[in-house]
């Protein structure tokens, strides 16, 4: 035992700096304060039901009709109880307070992988800062990305896993990929684990190349064995979660369009415009060593600002020009909105082009391919030609948006090409002359272009955005068509931009000279290696704890009482909430209806906000309620009320909605359409509770003579509701077609009568109906899909495998150091 501690206890004491270094980071959670996360508010909304039932049932439904009329919970929240990674993630996220728990994931992730690569401790604490506290992961904290947040964090640890396998220690090294990789795959982003996995596929190209062409066909054989073994492992754990979200994914708008009349409608995937809405900015990714060079995002302009004194000059008061010049735009690239830019360090971009000049080690030249690949593919719609063979022609890369988003895994590959430039300076396998010439150079190229840019900033750059005419236009109108002093404010904003930019590239030359001043300390040994790591791990954290502050700091942090009272019932949703019909919907038309999830804490909505809806859901929102609200499939959805507000009081208004067609009714007729396009036409004008629009595919399900008209006596009711299971009792002298205001999903929905399976169609575009046999009769819809139960079985097997893959690679790993001992 105290042999282990010797050994180890650099790494526990570096392991206790990085809890207390999150602590004072997060020190608001010291007081119970939590992080203020606007899209973790949201996704409370959109949970609503599905906590309420958990609460109530002990396990929380696999279906909701809190949004969009309804739809599965699998990427709003589900349980996977079987999966061994959902006591991770758990451990994670609630052992600690949030987001304690995942910058300490961070931390622990990298510094494990800085140590595989067999770098000085104190090294490996600076590189795991540097890459745990490049601003995205910082800022997609403070937005409340929480999922996207972990999968970043598992980035690290699973190329330890796989540098392992590669070295030999085939059980240990995959036996970590698989259990890191499925911990990211449970982390719920699918679109982090996909971009990872694009650079780590060049990664394995270029080992497979060089040991081919060393002869090491054999071992490289073994390895990939191995790694190709523990990826299958990784997704047999996650067999639920992966095949839902699979099976989900092609029914919602990452799916193929059910309609051919709209051009723009794209046939597969996302729309491009969508995907591409925030792209990275060719010039902008000079903010890698410039945090403000194009604004920054959330920086917001003061009382001493040009703009405030531009507007004072014609007779604004001081208090007036400052909250002018609070809401004038200070960033300026092409995006539609940021919260920060990517800052990867001063330091660490001097020591990554440092390393390209000395690093021999092949792992350069993947660092160097996959960052240049991620560059290009963040450029989204600024570099059409390379983004559109990707988007078209690589599987499923068309199925995630905000394309910038790929520069974190060029966060990670940064600080380990610096690491590594130091470690080989540290090792001295090089003439001191030639790295203190090649640190020149480095310095020159970073140092250079800040110093540019401190000197004559507007010599590269514009700081006006490419509609500052418009910007101009629409500032004159409200300063009474004031153009003049439109162009004054104008050209005032401009020059706070361009100050904020020197501000920074100033800022940066300080840290490039701090870094060089270290670096060439340790490549002359004018100080030991371990005070130059240790300063260097100190220097960048000062760096990067100075930027991040600016967009996520204890101003983030509320009392958890706040979060808990911000969503307070109005009068009118009091009034709505005493209504005891357990399933109807609302339609909220005093917020953005599609875009937020706020009227979903309260009702089942028409509306609501998710990027994985329905494709069907949103093809109705583009036809049936963009240009104007189609009454007739708010009658469908049973829309018993409808919330307003006055324009001139603000009282909010509740309007009930007589004509609302009830939670299941029996139709007159049925009306035959050939395809989605005409039966999107035929909802347009229709009576819902008389016929039902059906494509003519379910034609065999319906037999058109011996259904006909119910008649007064025909009745049906909703006995009993469960997101996951609804029972009806229903009574008709004939057969008769009955329409249900539920959400048709065919991928789980099984429909009983008296406990026996019957067939069930698609009518009015997205609804559900059967046609229902003479007689009186139990109705039940049972949600039970085959991916998420039959996954949980094959979850369990993974798991059970993966826990004895670790125990064995442990019993092997701790058996070899005996006989080496």
């Amino acid at each position: 035992m105290n042999n282990w501690l010797k050994r180890n206890g650099i790494h526990l004491a570096i392991s206790a700096f990085f809890v207390i270094l999150c602590f004072a980071y997060f020190s608001p959670v010291l007081q119970g304060k939590v992080p203020d996360q606007g899209d973790v508010m949201q996704a409370k909304a959109m949970q609503r039901e599905i906590m309420d039932y958990k609460a109530k049932d002990g396990k929380g439904p696999l279906w909701t009709n809190e949004m969009f009329g309804g739809m599965p919970a699998y990427q709003i929240w589900v349980q996977y109880p079987l999966n061994l990674t959902t006591y991770g993630i758990s451990l994670i996220k609630d052992t600690l307070p949030d987001p304690v728990g995942t910058v300490l994931l961070y931390l622990l992730g990298s510094y494990l992988l800085f140590c595989v690569l067999k770098v000085n401790p104190w090294l490996a604490a600076a590189g795991a800062i540097a890459f745990s506290f490049t601003s995205y992961n910082f800022i997609i904290i403070a937005a409340g990305h929480s999922n996207k947040a972990l999968a970043i964090g598992f980035f690290a640890p699973i190329l330890a896993g796989i540098i392992l396998t590669l070295r030999g220690k085939y059980w240990m090294g995959a036996s970590l990929t698989a259990l890191f990789l499925a911990l990211n795959i449970r982390s719920n982003h699918v679109q982090m684990t996909y971009y990872f996995l694009l650079a780590l596929l060049i990664y394995i190209g270029i080992e497979i190349y060089h040991a081919f062409k060393a002869g090491k066909t054999k071992e490289i054989s073994k390895a990939i064995g191995f790694l190709a073994a523990a990826v299958l492992l990784s997704v047999m754990v996650n067999a639920s979660n992966l095949w839902t979200t699979y099976e989900y994914g092609k029914e919602t708008i990452r799916g193929k369009s059910n309609l051919t009349a709209d051009a723009a409608e794209p046939a597969n995937g996302l729309p491009k415009d969508y995907a591409y809405q925030w792209s990275q900015g060719v010039g902008e990714s000079f903010t890698f060593l410039i945090p403000n060079l194009y604004g920054g995002g959330t920086n917001r302009l003061d009382a001493s600002s040009n703009v405030a004194k531009a507007i004072q000059t014609v007779g604004a008061s001081p208090e007036q020009a400052a909250d002018f010049a609070m809401r004038m735009p200070v960033y300026w690239g092409d995006k539609p909105g940021t919260a920060g830019p990517y800052y990867f360090g001063a330091i660490i971009c001097l020591l990554f082009v440092f390393g390209l000049f000395i690093v021999r080690s092949r792992m350069k030249w993947w660092i160097l391919s996959a960052s240049i690949l991620c560059l290009l593919l963040s450029f989204g719609k600024n570099l059409p030609f390379l983004s559109d063979i990707f988007f078209d022609y690589v599987p499923f890369y068309n199925k995630f948006r905000a394309v910038e988003s790929i520069l974190a895994v060029v966060g990670l590959l940064f600080p380990i090409l610096a690491v590594l430039a130091v470690k080989e300076a540290q090792e001295g396998q090089y003439d001191q002359k030639y790295l203190v010439k090649k640190l020149i150079w480095s310095a020159g190229i970073t140092g250079g272009f800040a110093l540019l840019v401190a000197a004559m900033p507007t010599l590269f750059f514009s700081f006006r955005t490419s509609d500052h005419e418009a910007f101009l236009g629409s500032l004159a109108q409200a300063l009474n068509n004031d153009k003049n002093i439109a162009t004054t404010i104008g050209n005032a904003l401009i020059q706070d931009r361009v100050e904020l930019a020197r501000a920074d590239a100033l800022r940066t030359l300080l840290f490039i000279a701090i870094g060089f001043g270290l670096t060439w300390a340790l490549i002359t040994k004018k100080m030991k290696a371990e005070v130059v790591c240790g300063l260097l791990a100190f220097f960048v954290l000062v760096d990067m704890w100075s930027v991040d502050r600016r967009y996520l700091n204890n101003l983030n942090f509320v009392a958890k009482s706040t979060l808990d009272s911000r969503f307070q019932p109005r009068d009118v949703d009091t009034f709505i909430l005493a209504d005891k019909d357990p399933d109807f919907r609302v339609f909220d038309t005093t917020i953005p209806t599609f875009t937020s999830a706020d009227a979903s804490y309260f009702h089942k909505t028409v509306g609501g906000a998710h990027s994985a809806r329905l494709k069907r859901i949103q093809e109705l929102i583009d036809h049936q309620f963009t240009k104007s609200v189609n009454h007739d499939v708010l009658d469908m959805f049973n829309t018993k009320y409808i919330i307003t507000q006055d324009q001139q009081t603000g009282a909010y208004k509740m309007q009930r909605n007589e004509s609302a067609a009830g939670n299941a009714w029996i139709v007159d007729g049925v009306q035959f359409v050939k395809n989605s396009d005409e039966e999107m036409k035929a909802i347009s004008s229709f009576d819902p509770k008389k016929e039902a629009i059906v494509d003519i595919r379910y034609k065999n399900l319906i037999d058109t003579a011996k259904a006909g008209l119910g008649g007064p006596t025909a009745s049906i009711k909703l006995d009993s509701y469960h997101p996951d299971h609804m029972v009806y009792s229903y009574s008709a002298p004939r057969d008769v077609i009955a329409v249900f205001s539920e959400i048709y999903y065919d991928k789980g929905w099984k429909m009983l009568i008296d406990g026996v399976e019957k067939p069930y169609f698609r009518a009015d575009y997205v609804l559900r109906a059967a046609q229902l046999d003479a007689g009186n009769h139990k109705l039940e819809f049972v949600f039970h899909p085959t991916s998420y139960y039959t996954g949980e079985k094959i979850s369990l097997a993974g798991s059970v495998l993966l826990m004895l893959g670790l125990g064995f690679a442990v019993y092997s790993d701790q058996k070899k150091t005996k006989k080496t001992v």
